[in-house]
C-alpha cells in the first residue's frame, strides 16, 4: 500500500429541506387550511480517528466529499427527512487544517475520537407554521439554510513513541527490524527508506512500545533537503528519540561526531521542542574493524559533555538489550539518568603573569632594591662609631632598630649604666612628689560621703 501522510480535500455539509405549502383537502372539511410540513436538516461532515487505518491514501483520489441535502416538508403536516452525517475515517494522529486560514480545526490522536468540521444545514418551516387568526391561509414558506463548506488539508502524523534519527544507511531499518516485526526495505545504498515504517517491540513484564523508523535526515533536511522535511512530523509525537550514529561511515568529511552535531543542529531548526525531546545515542556497527578505533574517542568526547554513548551492532545483535533499557526507563519511568554521565573534573591551570603583563615598574623596584642591600650593610657596620658620638634620644633609638641587640649592649654599656642613674633620679623625685599630693587628694573624697548619704 503507498503511503500518503498529506492530502488536500473539499469538504460541503448537506442543505436544509424546504419548507411545503400546502392545504388540507378532504371531502365534508370546509377551508381546512395549511398543512405545509418543514423540511428536514442536511447531513453535516464528521471526521472520526480509526486506528485500523495508517495512511490518507483514499483521500489522495476522492478529494470532494459532500453529505446528502435534507428532504423537503410535504403536505398534511408530513415533515420531510433528515439526512445522515458524513462520516470520514482518518488513521489516528491525522491534523485537520483549514486550507484558507491554516487553522487548526482538530487533532484527533485518540482512537475513536471525532469532531464535526462542516455542520448541515436546518431545514425551512412549511406555511403551517406561520398560520395566525388574522392571517389564516398563508401561501409561503421558509426555504432551508445551505450547509458549510471548506477546503481542508489533512496531515498525518504517526503516533509512536520512539523515532529513530540518522544519517541515511545508518542502520535505522536494521534495528526496527530487530527488535520488532516490522519487515522495511533494507539495502545498501542510501534513502532506502522513502516512508516512515512502525513497529510494536514486546518489552519485559508486558509491556511495549511503538517504534518509528523515517527516512535519513541529511544536512539542510530543515530547508527541504532530502527527505528529511517531509517526514520530520511522524517524530515530533515521541517521547524519546534513538540517535544512531554510523562508526563505519566512510567518506570525505564523515565523521560521527560532526553528524551528530548536523542533525541536532537541524533538528533545532526544524522545531525547537523536536530538539529538546531525550536523546538515547547509539553508536552503530560495530562489527567493522575500523569502527572500533572510532568508538573510544567519540566516547570520551561525549563524556565531556555529559552524554552517554551504547555501543551497538544491528547486524550481530549486540548491545540491544542494554539500549532498550535505557529507552523503556525513560518512557515508563520518566527518568534519564541512563542517559547521563558525569563529566571528567576540569583540571585547575595555575595562571602565572606572563612578562607582557607585569607593571612597569616592577623591574626598576628590584634592582633599586638590590643596589640598596650593600649600602644598608655598611650603615650596620658603621653604627657603633656614630652611636658613640651622638648622644641625642631619636638617634639611639634608630640605632637600636638597625643594629643586632647583643652588639649595642657590648659597646654601649657605660652610656646605658649613665641613662639608668638619670632614671632612677626621675622616678625618686616623682615618687615624693605623688607622697606629698596624696593626703589633697583623700580629703575631698571623706567630705563627699555624709554628704551623699544626707541627700538619701
Amino acid at each position: 500500500m503507498k503511503f500518503v501522510d498529506e492530502v488536500r480535500i473539499h469538504v460541503k455539509a448537506g442543505d436544509g429541506g424546504n419548507g411545503a405549502v400546502a392545504f388540507r383537502r378532504e371531502k365534508y372539511v370546509d377551508r381546512g387550511g395549511p398543512s405545509g410540513g418543514d423540511g428536514g436538516n442536511g447531513g453535516s461532515v464528521i471526521f472520526e480517528a480509526d486506528p485500523q487505518l495508517t495512511t490518507l491514501l483514499d483521500y489522495r483520489y476522492q478529494q470532494h466529499h459532500r453529505a446528502k441535502n435534507g428532504e423537503g416538508g410535504m403536505g398534511s403536516d408530513c415533515n420531510g427527512r433528515s439526512s445522515d452525517d458524513l462520516i470520514l475515517k482518518v488513521p489516528v494522529g491525522t491534523l485537520i487544517r483549514d486550507a484558507d486560514t491554516d487553522e487548526v480545526l482538530a487533532d484527533l490522536n485518540t482512537a475513536g475520537e471525532r469532531v464535526v468540521v462542516c455542520k448541515g444545514g436546518r431545514g425551512g418551516l412549511g406555511n403551517m407554521n406561520f398560520a395566525t387568526s388574522t392571517r389564516q391561509t398563508p401561501r409561503f414558506a421558509q426555504e432551508g439554510t445551505p450547509g458549510e463548506e471548506r477546503t481542508l488539508r489533512l496531515e498525518l502524523k504517526l503516533l509512536a513513541d520512539v523515532g529513530l534519527l540518522g544519517y541515511p544507511n545508518a542502520g535505522k531499518s536494521t534495528l526496527i527490524s530487530i527488535v520488532s516485526r516490522a519487515r522495511p526495505k533494507i539495502a545498501d545504498y542510501p534513502f532506502t527508506t522513502l516512508v516512515p515504517n512502525l513497529g510494536l517491540v514486546q518489552y519485559k513484564d508486558g509491556l511495549s512500545f511503538v517504534m518509528a523508523d523515517i527516512p535519513g535526515l541529511i544536512e539542510g533536511a530543515s530547508e527541504g533537503v532530502g527527505l528529511g522535511l517531509q517526514f520530520l512530523r511522524h517524530v515530533e509525537r515521541c517521547k524519546v528519540l534513538i540517535h544512531l550514529l554510523d562508526m563505519g561511515a566512510e567518506g570525505e568529511g564523515r565523521d560521527p561526531l560532526h553528524d551528530f552535531d548536523v542533525l541536532n543542529e537541524e533538528l533545532r531548526k526544524y522545531s525547537e521542542e523536536l530538539a529538546r525531546k531525550p536523546q538515547v545515542v547509539a553508536a552503530n556497527k560495530l562489527d567493522l574493524p575500523h569502527a572500533q578505533e572510532r568508538l573510544a574517542p567519540l566516547t570520551e568526547e561525549m563524556r565531556k559533555r555529559g552524554i552517554a554513548v551504547f555501543p551497538v551492532s544491528c547486524a550481530t545483535g549486540q548491545g540491544m538489550q542494554p539500549l532498550l533499557d535505557a529507552v523503556a526507563e525513560v518512557l515508563f519511568t520518566g527518568k534519564t539518568d541512563k542517559l547521563h554521565v558525569e563529566p571528567p573534573p576540569k583540571p585547575r591551570a595555575e595562571k602565572k603573569a606572563l612578562p607582557s603583563e607585569r607593571r612597569p615598574a616592577e623591574a626598576p623596584m628590584k634592582k633599586t632594591a638590590e643596589k640598596k642591600a650593600p649600602a644598608k650593610k655598611a650603615a650596620a657596620k658603621k653604627a657603633p662609631a656614630k652611636k658613640a658620638a651622638a648622644k641625642k634620644a631619636p638617634v639611639r633609638k634608630a640605632a637600636a632598630k638597625k643594629v643586632p641587640a647583643k652588639k649595642v649592649a657590648a659597646k654601649k654599656a657605660p652610656v646605658r649604666k649613665a641613662a639608668a642613674k638619670k632614671v632612677a633620679a626621675r622616678k625618686a623625685s616623682s615618687k615624693k612628689a605623688v607622697a606629698k599630693k596624696a593626703p589633697a587628694r583623700r580629703a575631698p573624697a571623706k567630705k563627699a560621703a555624709p554628704k551623699r548619704a544626707r541627700r538619701s
